[in-house]
């Protein structure tokens, strides 16, 4: 199992679970054909891709068959961390398709090509990226921009009933542009450490989606499944 907090859809997947749509989630025994997108973010959890979320994620879907291809926005990065220290560079600048390519091994495509007709699926793993690259909700929270090709690509694959995966923090993503949909970060109220980011899901709210206090979320259109 990876850690997909949530996936929004109004169609079941193309797996045949015993709870509709959950399959997913947990195996993934009958991806055999299945084309997934996975989008990142750059490399590196406080400035980009969470890396052992993207590994987990690709690992998962090799297993199960699927056909992968990744994607991401050709722009510079928010600002780049240096993870040994935990804080910003100095006059250092990096772009976010480079620093994914660095995930995929040199198999990376920009985001702009990405085409919900072409693929069966898309997954976001999370990483600070999601806040910081893909959206500016690190600085604006709920007042947030999210990337123009990001969000076409979350309104496509929606329009099509095909299923979003949203890992981390990345499920605020949907909650800005998709109205109503209904998403998870986990828990609404820290506990001790275990829920650090805890507080996203009042903005989340804030933004008009509902948040479920869930593992993993799984939304039908306007049914809920978990």
């Amino acid at each position: 199992m990876f850690a997909i907090r949530s996936v929004v859809t109004k169609y079941p997947f193309w797996v045949k679970p015993q709870v509709a749509g959950a399959g997913f989630i947990h195996t993934t025994a009958n991806l055999s054909g299945a084309k997934v997108a996975v989008v990142l973010s750059g490399c590196g959890v406080y400035d980009g891709t969470e890396i052992h979320e993207a590994s987990a994620i690709l690992v998962h879907l090799s297993r199960g068959g699927a056909e992968v291809q990744m994607y991401a926005p050709d722009v510079a990065q928010m600002h780049v961390i240096d993870h040994g220290k935990g804080q910003p560079m100095e006059n250092e600048s990096r772009n976010v398709l480079s620093e994914s390519a660095r995930i995929a091994r040199g198999n990376i495509v920009d985001v702009a090509k990405l085409s919900a007709s072409n693929h069966d699926a898309v997954i976001f793993p999370g990483g600070f990226g999601a806040a910081k690259n893909l959206s500016t909700f690190a600085v604006d929270g709920k007042d947030c921009k999210v990337n123009g090709e990001v969000e076409r690509v979350l309104k496509d694959f929606h329009k099509a009933g095909k299923p979003i995966g949203l890992c981390c923090i990345s499920p605020v993503l949907a909650a800005k542009v998709l109205p109503g949909v209904e998403v998870t970060v986990g828990h609404e109220e820290e506990e001790g450490g275990k829920w650090p980011y805890a507080g996203t899901a009042q903005a989340i709210k804030a933004l008009g989606a509902k948040h479920c206090v869930k593992d993993v979320t799984i939304s039908f259109h306007e049914l809920y499944v978990a």
